[in-house]
């Protein structure tokens, strides 16, 4: 098999398995903490866990943007079976870079991973997040590159792969959509929440001991996580439930 044709095949195999990706760095996070976490530091840093927060919700912004202009049917969206695309997205956030949900991913696990504490850690997952996601980046462009031709490579030519480019944005020329926003993006806001308290939960159990769940999270972590539950229930209940959250014309598949 060709080098490209690889390439391209492993890209759609680990997109396929991108859902299982959390459980090897919640894993390898609790390693960490086990063996490097310095026992004198303190265990919660009100400053450090907004910091932290922040550069996830700095991520979901991002996928929240991408989402709500994203119409259906275009290369904004692919599915666990393949690439799916009929029009090429050029507009709003992609013509500032080619894979904004990549980058938001990227930022949302970045702010986890850094709640960790640990720096050579965080540089390691940052390595191993670009040659994981760079084979996934290449299997989507090589089918856009196959289905519609010279206008991607045209495209391409003056649109960055990972990092924005603000001074080439363009106008989506469609609505922002917060249904789709709020159909898509409850699970992973969620996910969010839940992976700092399962960290702050690691961290007090390590460097103290269990003494019982309320001593597990601090205050600032367990209302956060409720919050997120909260609006996790609500809004999957809205979309299994009820048609609240379709926008027929908009409507992802």
């Amino acid at each position: 098999m060709a080098l490209i044709e690889e390439m391209d095949k492993s890209g759609n195999w680990l997109f396929r398995w991108r859902s299982f990706l959390p459980l090897v760095l919640y894993a390898a996070a609790a390693l960490v903490i086990v063996l490097e976490s310095d026992r004198d530091m303190p265990l919660f840093d009100p400053a450090w866990a907004a910091v932290c927060l922040g550069v996830s919700m700095l991520g979901q912004a991002i996928r929240v943007i991408t989402i709500g202009y994203t119409p259906k049917g275009t290369s904004g969206r692919n599915t666990k079976e393949g690439q799916v695309a009929e029009v090429l997205n050029t507009k709003g956030i992609y013509s500032t870079v080619r894979h904004p949900l990549y980058l938001g991913n990227f930022f949302m696990w970045m702010g986890i991973i850094l709640y960790v504490g640990n720096w050579w850690f965080a540089l390691v997952c940052a390595l191993l997040f670009w040659l994981y996601y760079e084979r996934i980046m290449f299997a989507e462009e090589y089918f856009l590159r196959g289905k519609f031709g010279q206008v991607y490579l045209d495209w391409s030519s003056r649109t960055p792969a990972f990092w924005p480019s603000i001074g080439n944005w363009q106008s989506a020329g469609w609505h922002f959509s917060v249904r789709n926003v709020l159909k898509r993006e409850y699970s992973g806001f969620f996910a969010v929440f839940l992976s700092f308290a399962l960290l702050d939960a690691m961290k007090n159990v390590i460097h103290t001991g269990y003494s019982g769940w309320i001593s597990l999270l601090h205050p600032f972590w367990m209302w956060g996580l409720a919050g997120a539950a909260l609006v996790f229930i609500l809004l999957r209940t809205l979309k299994k439930g009820t048609g609240l959250l379709n926008e027929r014309e908009r409507e992802y598949v």
